[in-house]
């Protein structure tokens, strides 16, 4: 089979996925075999979506509530992912901060990171920073453990080799660990945005005055199944625009690589 006839195959029984599970919840509710009250019915999913656009939600506009989330998440990733890339090469790098500081490491990524949230509530209050904050304790893990494992992974002699033709402990770190330990971080950036936006919107449902979260408080509080669900749809729209965006700029940056073994057979 050709490359372009199984991609052809493989969307084809996506859509079919689709219309079976879609198609047949719409018609269980529509028979009275599932309630929509407790669960839902698509099609209300999608007039409630529309009403959202054109008449606004109880806390404002609906790309005003998209737009808080995405500020959340987008301060909370960025700020995680330069944290724990700094934090990863350098214990990677180091064996005595390693050493001095991995316990305490090992015990910040036991504790439930979620559950921080209500702490950061009660001392930021219910702006931005709380958000921020526990999104940032989201992503800054998933970063640090590959940052971490891929200066770990290092080729030795190639370092060796460098600091012998006279490179500095800086450079060697510049030029030779980095672009190692590149594709780790890649990697983790597709994970740890998705927790960049978990972060964000459980903030907003523990306590905020905008964004999706609350919006999906709000409508669990008023016993509105298609409103969760149509808010959930509009977090799952938003992450997979995201992921399309971070998979077109790890392409574009890591251009040099080799194609990855794929195929039907595999």
């Amino acid at each position: 089979m050709s490359h372009q006839r199984y991609r052809t195959v493989v969307w084809l029984a996506r859509l079919l996925v689709f219309i079976v599970v879609i198609g047949g919840w719409e018609l269980c509710a529509r028979l009275g075999i599932v309630n929509p009250f407790f669960y839902g019915q698509p099609s209300q999913v999608i007039g409630q979506i529309q009403t959202w656009i054109q008449n606004g939600t109880a806390q404002g506009s609906l790309w005003a509530q998209i737009a808080v989330t995405m500020q959340e998440t987008i301060l909370g990733w960025v700020i995680g992912v330069v944290l724990g890339v700094v934090f990863g090469v350098a214990l990677g790098r180091s064996r005595f901060l390693s050493d001095v500081l991995g316990p305490y490491i090992k015990i910040m990524n036991s504790i439930p990171r979620i559950v921080l949230g209500s702490i950061f509530i009660v001392a930021f209050g219910l702006g931005l920073s709380s958000k921020v904050l526990l999104a940032v304790v989201l992503v800054f893990f998933a970063v640090f453990f590959n940052a971490f494992q891929g200066t770990r992974e290092v080729d030795r002699n190639l370092m060796a080799n460098a600091r012998i033709l006279g490179a500095s402990r800086w450079r060697v770190t510049r030029e030779v660990v980095l672009p190692s330990a590149f594709t780790w971080i890649i990697a983790s950036l597709h994970v740890s945005f998705g927790f960049a936006l978990i972060g964000a919107i459980v903030g907003e449902f523990l306590g905020a005055q905008q964004g999706l979260g609350l919006l999906i408080r709000t409508a669990q509080g008023t016993f509105n199944a298609n409103g969760v669900l149509a808010a959930m749809v509009i977090v799952a729209i938003v992450a997979l625009i995201a992921e399309g965006l971070i998979t077109a700029i790890e392409q574009r940056i890591l251009r040099w690589r080799p194609p990855a073994l794929s195929g039907p057979s595999l």
